[in-house]
């Protein structure tokens, strides 16, 4: 089976953990690169946090930092959510892998896709700044981008704002180039992650799966998106799981625009599913997603990492 070839924005981030494990213990996937940058804490939280983990599972993908900051705004985070490292919780052992910084995370995404002999998947899992500043600086590699993959923007209310979801309200204008960039997008919105809930009883699966495991769910007990008890919500997975696992959701081709003037409602995604703006669609748009299914396919895929 021809493996898929990715590269990750991410910033862990809790679910972030959980969603690289899933993307580098694929059957599917091939990780071709790793780019922390800022988002739910700071880039040397998130540099660290990916050192720790790829330490953790074993794996040794190309890792070049990114960004540290939005284009535009100023820095936000989510530290209340994911704890002040981004991964309180679990006693990690010391780094034995290392990103590199002597080049930047646009300098190799572009190394990546143009050099690839079949196109590659870009997932954003975090601020989309590093994805933007790629596909603005080397517009030649856009036809070489099989389709961009994000967990980002929100269907209705945010959590960030009182319309904007996080990752886009942490650098709009970046969420705002990805989209007017003309390449496939596939999003999963707030709303779906929220049906995507991780029961306890899941949690105590997950458990068993040695150590990797343990560690998941150490980090699951400080996770602050959901309740430990009644369910978590899982975001950033769902965009490993529209890559692997595309049938468990419904998707809605329409257009998405990204609120950049400076107003309430800066960073906010507009989902245009009633065709009020009467433009064409620039995305598929994941309404919703069988929740078993997707608990189902979470839990045979952790497992791979025993």
């Amino acid at each position: 089976m021809n493996k898929k070839s990715i590269v990750i924005s991410t910033d862990p981030g809790i679910d972030d953990a959980v969603a690289l494990a899933l993307a580098l213990f694929s059957e599917e996937l091939e990780v071709k690169l790793i780019c922390p940058t800022f988002g739910n804490v700071s880039l040397a939280y998130t540099k660290a946090n990916t050192e720790k983990l790829l330490t953790l599972y074993q794996k040794n993908p190309r890792v070049v930092l990114g960004s540290q900051t939005p284009l535009v705004r100023e820095r936000i985070d989510a530290s209340e959510i994911h704890g002040a490292s981004g991964m309180d919780g679990y006693d990690f052992p010391e780094p034995q892998m290392f990103a590199e910084t002597a080049q930047t995370a646009v300098a190799a995404m572009h190394e990546v896709v143009s050099q690839a002999t079949e196109q590659t998947i870009l997932v954003g899992i975090g601020p989309l700044t590093d994805i933007a500043l790629f596909l603005h600086l080397y517009p030649q590699d856009l036809p070489k981008i099989e389709r961009i993959v994000v967990m980002g923007g929100s269907l209705g209310r945010g959590n960030s704002g009182v319309l904007s979801e996080f990752n886009f309200a942490a650098d709009p204008e970046a969420a705002k180039m990805v989209f007017d960039s003309g390449v496939p997008i596939q999003v999963a919105p707030l709303e779906v992650g929220d049906q995507a809930k991780i029961m306890p009883a899941t949690s105590e699966k997950i458990k068993g799966f040695g150590e990797i495991g343990e560690m998941i769910y150490r980090l699951f007990t400080h996770y602050r998106s959901g309740s430990f008890s009644e369910g978590l919500s899982m975001y950033d997975a769902l965009a490993i799981a529209l890559i692997v696992k595309p049938e468990i959701f419904s998707l809605v081709a329409t257009r998405v625009e990204i609120e950049t003037a400076a107003s309430l409602t800066y960073g906010a995604s507009l989902i245009d599913l009633e065709n009020f703006l009467g433009l064409p669609a620039n995305a598929e748009v994941a309404i919703s997603v069988d929740a078993n299914q997707f608990e189902e396919w979470f839990i045979d895929s952790l497992a791979k990492t025993v």
